[in-house]
């Protein structure tokens, strides 16, 4: 008889977590709104970024970083303030060509969005519009806590072969799906990169996170932390996204 309980319980235990466990499909359904919360359609997008990076060879670095987005169109532009020695430096994308400009040469060199973004940890990817739905999929989700939040954990795995990172674990909450933590994985399964997103702010019916933290994993105590300030939704210029402003405004 006691047997007989005891399998009972477990079963019905089995039966209750089968109920809140949430399907693949539905994980690849939130994926999507991951992506529609954090992309700026129909408007424009601009912000500053401080970004201060730690390396215990070459100490601590601060960067200030000028953001032009314009998700419809896939462009963006990154324009460095701060140093002195690399004010004028940019990123230009547009669609799917990448440029980087260096002021002192006075050239555009392709780039690619899998490369470090001006030798800090984040990625190029990081900052463009968000395609994760597109790039990704769910091979296995679970429902856990991080902190205080109630979070989706998701295995995404991914579908094309111009992905910064072929595997990424995400943390999503699941209230709102936004993602708070990322680990990135190189092919062989070694952990490359976590990220971590622990503040939004509504930008217009947007998510945008305005703290990010990317601590890389295979140089220990090297991290980057990024700061976003100055939001603005305004509309800008069509100028802005082309080589020829880029050039203007280092003269």
């Amino acid at each position: 008889m006691k047997k007989y309980i005891i399998g009972l319980m477990v079963l019905l235990m089995v039966g209750i977590s089968g109920l809140s466990a949430i399907s693949l499909d539905e994980a690849n359904r939130i994926l999507a709104t991951v992506d529609t919360s954090r992309n700026f359609s129909g408007i424009d997008f601009s912000a500053v970024m401080t970004m201060i990076s730690e390396d215990q060879d070459t100490g601590v670095e601060k960067k200030k970083v000028q953001q032009f987005r314009r998700d419809d169109s896939d462009m963006f532009l990154m324009l460095f303030i701060e140093p002195a020695s690399e004010k004028g430096q940019g990123y230009l994308n547009i669609g799917e060509n990448l440029w980087f400009y260096d002021p002192q040469s006075r050239k555009f060199n392709h780039t690619s969005m899998k490369d470090s973004f001006g030798g800090t940890d984040a990625k190029n990817s990081d900052f463009g519009s968000s395609s994760i739905a597109d790039d990704y999929k769910v091979v296995a989700v679970k429902e856990g806590k991080l902190g205080r939040y109630d979070v989706y954990i998701m295995d995404l795995e991914g579908t094309n072969s111009e992905v910064t990172y072929p595997t990424v674990k995400i943390w999503i909450t699941s209230n709102n799906n936004l993602i708070l933590k990322s680990e990135d994985f190189s092919a062989t399964g070694r952990l490359m990169r976590t990220s971590l997103f622990p503040s939004y702010a509504n930008v217009g019916g947007k998510y945008l996170a305005t703290k990010m933290i990317f601590k890389d994993e295979l140089i220990e105590g090297k991290k980057t932390q990024i700061t976003v300030t100055d939001i603005s939704t305004k509309d800008l210029p069509d100028s802005i996204f082309t080589k020829s402003y880029v050039e203007r405004v280092n003269r």
